[in-house]
């Protein structure tokens, strides 16, 4: 028998930075040879942060804050344990959790109510609410901030970053007639070791 290990439904971004760089220039031209031509600024600024967000995602930690919404079913009860699908090393902000109620008004839980729990990855809710509108399909959200995480700083990572933007700027399509293969110590075995394992 199995089952989906965590309680929540489904979750989205709602925040994220897009143009704040991780990858400083310097590092960029002295990754591809660039060093005077700056004809290609605005190109190589939407590049980075592209690799940025890819790092990201594959390590399921952000470099910069990133913000969720996550969907949760209510079975009852006073006290309630909500899994978050992501995490950060450095914490986790509880923005707001809300509820509908029975006449499906969406209302804000009083932020004393709930906690963030970094041992388990979870928002413990002490007193929710006994109007919650249990016939609905997910009448709990949490909003949340993850810290941004200073695995952004580890230098095995930048040069994990720095390979992805050389292979991006070198091959500006997703079409090729070259037989490629991946390098022996490429993007997956630097990022590999620093990706959180779920159990």
């Amino acid at each position: 028998m199995s089952r989906h290990p965590f309680n929540y439904d489904r979750f989205e971004q709602i925040n994220r930075d897009i143009a704040t760089p991780w990858l400083t220039n310097d590092e960029i031209a002295n990754q591809i040879n660039l060093f005077t031509d700056e004809s290609q600024d605005v190109y190589l600024s939407a590049l980075e942060v592209a690799v940025r967000m890819a790092i990201e995602d594959y390590l399921g930690l952000p470099i910069i804050p990133v913000s969720y919404r996550v969907y949760y079913g209510y079975e009852g009860g006073e006290s309630a344990e909500f899994d978050i699908p992501m995490g950060s090393l450095n914490g986790v902000t509880i923005d707001a959790v809300k509820y509908y109620n029975q006449s499906n008004v969406l209302t804000t839980i009083s932020s004393g109510g709930c906690f963030y729990d970094p041992t388990g990855q979870k928002v413990i809710c002490s007193a929710l609410p006994n109007d919650v509108n249990a016939e609905m399909t997910s009448p709990i959200i949490v909003e949340y901030t993850a810290a941004a995480s200073d695995i952004g700083t580890y230098p095995v990572v930048k040069q994990a970053g720095l390979l992805m933007f050389t292979h991006l700027y070198n091959n500006r399509s997703d079409t090729t007639e070259a037989n490629l293969k991946h390098i022996p110590y490429g993007i997956d075995r630097l990022l590999r070791p620093y990706k959180p394992l779920v159990m």
